[in-house]
């Protein structure tokens, strides 16, 4: 029995606890973020993904935001972000074993065509 399901092209475990009217919503942030913030993309390990992102203060803010109410509702991610030097700005991504394809499909959802247009 599988643990995740598909939502409007997007991926969400069932261990998610955002209410199922929200989840949309979430995924357009996510694809707002890609587009606007990441500006490349790094699979560590299977359970380690590092965004690298638009160094601006404004992408900062929202990046913490994303990830606080990410980490609310789906309590199994792990991010870090971390100024490698003051035009940097790096996002990690971590997820226990279990999740790693959680991480697979949110790194393929942030280099979709669909994101990257």
């Amino acid at each position: 029995m599988s643990d995740r399901h598909t939502t409007d092209g997007g991926w969400v475990p069932d261990a998610c606890t955002l209410p199922t009217a929200e989840r949309p919503l979430r995924l357009a942030e996510w694809d707002r973020f890609f587009v606007d913030a990441v500006r490349g993309i790094d699979r560590l390990s299977a359970r380690h993904l590092r965004f690298q992102l638009d160094g601006a203060v404004r992408v900062e803010e929202m990046a913490r935001d994303l990830a606080a109410r990410e980490s609310s509702c789906c309590s199994f991610f792990t991010f870090d972000l971390s100024r490698p030097d003051p035009a940097s700005l790096s996002l990690d991504v971590r997820v226990p074993a279990a999740h790693a394809d959680v991480l697979d499909a949110l790194a393929e959802r942030a280099r979709s065509p669909r994101t990257r247009s």
